[in-house]
């Protein structure tokens, strides 16, 4: 068989071949997985904590007011929402009785002031009356023995003065007393506030808070004009919190208002709650009043800011691999590799890129996609 024989019957069974193994091939390959690339920028990366249970807004004032006495309510001045004032009355219980004894003890202080100006009257005569018996016996006119009885008689008017004068004091704190048992029976504003809430109505018997025993109060007052965040914190970081460091609040009543904020306190002990994790107590003023108005009781969230870069090569955090890795598409080869970066300040959002990667370079931000993994045919997508 001469060869152009051999090429016309053997050549294109060879192409048949080659054409069938290089389709197999081409079905039959791994597809290219489509990958999300986002170029490296610049920016502020800031290292933050957040609290690990709702905050609360807290008022700067409030008092959880009861009588020191129980008795039945015979006058209530307020209503839940009025605004008082410092000293203003705000309840008073029963207290005739003790009434009835405050103008027992008057009279009697009355009765006792009238005393003193009769035995003091007297005194004032009885020594006088002394003096001219000694000038009387030094002239000899007089007995030593009468001016001696004189003398005696004077000095026990003068006792007698005195022992008068004690008996007004004595009525003064009887009265005293008396007004202290009223107290008892009263709730007066400690200072300018809202009251919040009233538990008894007119008429009705309004008993203390026993010691350990949560007995609900007369009347919660509370001062709207100064208000702050109580939020628990991991103890994980209470050691990087201080106070003055920059907060961001965010209420859930007002989720288009992030307020400004500063750390005031970090609480000097750790907090067990029961079947939840160990916290530390953070209080957080507010830099500037909210646009509408704050009710103490709404639940926020506070994000401490502990350190903050500016204008830094930053990346997603949700872009690195552990061990400090990023993924890139090799334009040349069409495979995902890996890169090493070093990092530097980090939080849920972004993670400083110290070295490793320049400005607008890109990288891969779907990690979580089916199939992307180092080595992986890829392509680049929109997201």
């Amino acid at each position: 068989m001469n060869t152009s024989i051999f090429l016309r019957r053997v050549l294109p069974a060879i192409l048949l071949v080659a054409l069938a193994v290089g389709g197999f091939y081409w079905t039959t390959r791994t597809k290219p997985v489509a990958v999300v690339l986002k170029s490296v920028d610049r920016g502020i990366v800031e290292s933050t904590v957040v609290n690990t249970r709702a905050g609360t807004v807290e008022a700067c004032q409030r008092t959880r007011l009861s009588t020191i006495m129980g008795g039945r309510i015979e006058f209530l001045g307020v209503k839940e929402g009025d605004q008082v004032k410092k000293g203003q009355l705000l309840m008073k219980l029963w207290n005739d009785d003790q009434k009835a004894q405050q103008t027992l003890a008057e009279a009697q202080r009355h009765t006792a002031s009238q005393r003193v100006k009769e035995v003091c009257t007297a005194a004032d005569s009885a020594r006088r009356e002394a003096d001219r018996q000694k000038s009387l016996k030094a002239q000899g006119y007089v007995s030593e023995a009468r001016e001696d009885a004189a003398r005696s008689e004077a000095d026990a008017r003068q006792a007698a003065c005195e022992t008068a004068r004690a008996d007004v004091a004595q009525a003064k704190a009887r009265i005293n007393v008396t007004k202290v048992e009223q107290g008892r029976m009263t709730l007066y504003a400690p200072f300018d506030g809202t009251v919040a809430k009233i538990v008894g109505e007119l008429g009705e018997y309004s008993t203390p808070s026993p010691p350990g025993v949560p007995t609900p109060p007369a009347i919660d007052l509370i001062d709207e004009s100064c208000l702050y965040i109580k939020a628990p914190m991991d103890e994980v970081d209470a050691p990087k919190i201080r106070a003055g460091l920059p907060v961001r609040v965010s209420l859930d009543a007002m989720p288009k208002q992030p307020l400004p904020g500063k750390v005031r306190r970090v609480a000097p002990y750790v907090s067990a709650v029961e079947k939840q994790a160990r916290t530390v107590d953070v209080e957080v003023d507010f830099e500037r009043p909210a646009s509408g108005r704050l009710l103490v009781g709404y639940s926020a969230d506070v994000e401490i800011v502990l350190s903050s870069s500016k204008n830094v090569l930053r990346v997603p955090t949700s872009a690195l691999i552990e061990g400090h890795r990023v993924m890139i598409l090799n334009a040349q080869t069409g495979k995902l590799e890996e890169r090493k970066v070093k990092t530097g300040v980090a939080n849920w959002e972004f993670t400083e890129i110290v070295d490793g990667l320049t400005e607008s370079e890109r990288i891969v931000i779907s990690l979580e996609r089916e199939g992307v993994k180092i080595g992986a045919r890829a392509v680049a997508v929109e997201k």
